[in-house]
């Protein structure tokens, strides 16, 4: 049995890997701000950190916020995993942050580089966005009484099971650095996730592409946010749908 502490363990990728490595039978350990009895703010530090983290071999760091402190959480968690002796930190990115100008994206690219320099064994997993981030996305640009979508942009959402199901394999693996990105089945243009999700939600709203502008802008365009060569995944959206709205 490894003692695993899973940061941001409550949240919507969270929660899913703390639940597989618990039926594999692991002692799995929940790090957030309000999770008893290893509640901890990864921006502070201090003994609440250490604490949690005493006895652990393996760190899963699914915390994250693209509000910001990602890297100052990163500098936190790094030293005080050394003075444990963590021998595997795992963290999960995101497909394109080295190709994507995001501010999000760049600090995500940041804490990678900051992780793959610490010295511990480490695994780094990229993966497309997630179904419920794109359904949210969607709920915004279809508000009543028009939909005006970003022209010409596509989309990979991943159901996030089956990264949950990757990354909890990957934690209880060797450290094995970057491994391949992780995808969806499926790119599609945002006017048909945007169709899909309409149909799902008995929405009945005109689809308007606006052009925008900017490097950001153009880097999704170009595809950044994409892995066309690691569709591997299998839930579509319209399955994610299904389940959420059916």
């Amino acid at each position: 049995m490894t003692t695993i502490l899973v940061t941001g363990g409550t949240g919507t990728l969270g929660r899913p890997v703390t639940e597989r490595l618990r039926a594999d039978g692991h002692d799995v350990r929940v790090l957030s701000r309000h999770s008893e009895p290893y509640a901890a703010d990864l921006r502070k530090g201090g003994p609440a950190l250490d604490a949690a983290l005493a006895g652990v071999e393996t760190v899963v760091h699914c915390a994250g916020s693209p509000n910001g402190g990602d890297e100052k959480a990163a500098g936190l968690l790094i030293p005080a995993a050394r003075r444990a002796g963590v021998g595997h930190l795992v963290y999960i990115s995101i497909v394109g942050v080295d190709r994507v100008p995001l501010p999000y994206y760049r600090a995500k690219l940041a804490v990678e580089r900051r992780i793959e320099e610490s010295g511990l064994g480490c695994t780094v997993l990229r993966a497309t966005q997630f179904h419920d981030l794109m359904a949210t996305f969607l709920s915004k640009l279809t508000a009543p009484p028009l939909a005006l979508l970003p022209a010409g942009l596509a989309d990979q959402p991943v159901e996030v099971a089956e990264v949950a199901d990757r990354l909890s394999e990957l934690a209880l693996a060797s450290p094995a650095g970057h491994v391949p990105d992780l995808g969806a089945p499926e790119i599609r243009s945002v006017p048909s996730l945007a169709r899909a999700y309409l149909d799902a939600t008995g929405g009945h709203r005109r689809l308007l592409e606006v052009p925008l502008f900017g490097r950001t802008y153009g880097a999704f365009r170009a595809g950044g946010h994409l892995a066309p060569e690691q569709a591997v995944g299998k839930g579509t959206f319209e399955e994610y749908l299904a389940r959420r709205f059916g």
